[in-house]
């Protein structure tokens, strides 16, 4: 089994220490690529520092919806200064997006309409975070005429929600939400969405698998979720992994599986 770990952060406090070792342990359980995704300015160097420490490291570079008020429409510019150099291992922008239950709504939304204003310029794909505004992402999109790819990361929402960004050109990031039998919204829309349109990813050291503790995920518990939608869509794991990998790669636009 390969697999690419879509969204990891990587880079935070939880993994100083064990870096190293939960590498091994994911690469021992078949990881082959992980995207770091930034979520502000002030950790965007550290986050393309990480990546490039290991040959499988690969970034983003966005201002999250938690964090628009510590920034200035100067970090924007700075942001497009440095995509628009193709810097080396960065994949796309993000992570930007809404979250109506963390923060000012109102005050996420231009901060979001610039990044994919800006992604749609510079021809990067998007990593979107979204949480209870699956209308309003696909709605911004839309006005936006929006024709690239993005990742709508940790989806939990309905089947119709999904099927609506997956028109637009979204793949759904499927973590370890899916593993846990209360989240049957979610499992069901999984299991029915179109196979092309899913991404794997772990968000670790966030949305924990069951019986991984919270705060503690890591990309080695990728297993977990692979096997978690193996049984949802009824496939065999080995003929569902590559199927992924190859979404993974057109989701990030490598030229061949990682």
């Amino acid at each position: 089994m390969r697999f690419v770990d879509a969204h990891c952060h990587f880079d935070f406090p939880r993994f100083d220490g064990c870096r190293d070792s939960e590498l091994e342990r994911a690469r021992a359980a078949g990881l082959v690529g992980l995207v770091i995704p930034g979520v502000r300015r002030a950790d965007w160097e550290r986050v393309r520092a990480t990546a490039l420490a290991f040959p499988e490291g690969f970034y983003c570079l966005g201002v999250h919806p938690w964090f628009v008020a510590e920034h200035h429409d100067s970090d924007l510019q700075l942001l497009e200064d440095l995509v628009s150099r193709c810097p080396d291992r960065c994949v796309a922008i993000g992570e930007c997006g809404l979250d109506r239950v963390h923060g000012d709504l109102d005050q996420q939304w231009p901060w979001f309409e610039a990044q994919v204003a800006l992604a749609a310029r510079q021809q990067f794909p998007l990593v979107i975070h979204s949480v209870r505004t699956h209308d309003e992402v696909h709605g911004a999109l839309n006005r936006a005429n929006w024709v690239g790819a993005a990742l709508v990361h940790g989806f939990s929402g309905s089947y119709q929600q999904a099927g609506k960004l997956v028109d637009l050109g979204c793949y759904i990031g499927i973590g370890g939400v899916i593993t846990h039998p209360g989240a049957r919204k979610t499992r069901e829309a999984v299991a029915k969405l179109p196979l092309g349109a899913l991404v794997l990813e772990t968000d670790a050291p966030d949305m924990a698998p069951a019986g991984v503790e919270k705060g503690r995920n890591s990309p080695a518990n990728m297993g977990l979720v692979l096997n978690a939608l193996a049984e949802l869509r009824g496939m065999r794991v080995e003929a569902l992994a590559p199927i992924l990998l190859e979404n993974v790669r057109r989701l990030y636009r490598w030229p061949e599986a990682a």
